[in-house]
């Protein structure tokens, strides 16, 4: 799964899908998410990143991940990798 390449990100958490003109705002860890699934790294490479970064237990930060794509989601923010 990859952030649609149409979405736009600032750089204070402020997220923008242009498709349906909504906009979403994110804290700093989901800001630090999108920003490194953007850069195309694994779940795995995201959730070590974060708990490096972040100072945060790995199976809070493993579950954190998985709602916030959720989220995303469900908010049609992402693409599958074939598309």
């Amino acid at each position: 799964m990859n952030l649609k390449n149409n979405i736009a990100v600032s750089d204070s958490g402020f997220v923008f899908n242009p498709a349906s003109g909504e906009s979403f705002s994110v804290n700093p860890i989901g800001l630090e998410m999108l920003n490194l699934l953007r850069q195309g790294l694994s779940q795995e490479e995201i959730v070590t990143s974060i708990e490096k970064d972040f100072q945060a237990e790995k199976i809070n930060i493993e579950r954190d991940f998985n709602d916030f794509i959720d989220m995303m989601k469900q908010y049609h923010l992402m693409q599958n990798e074939d598309e």
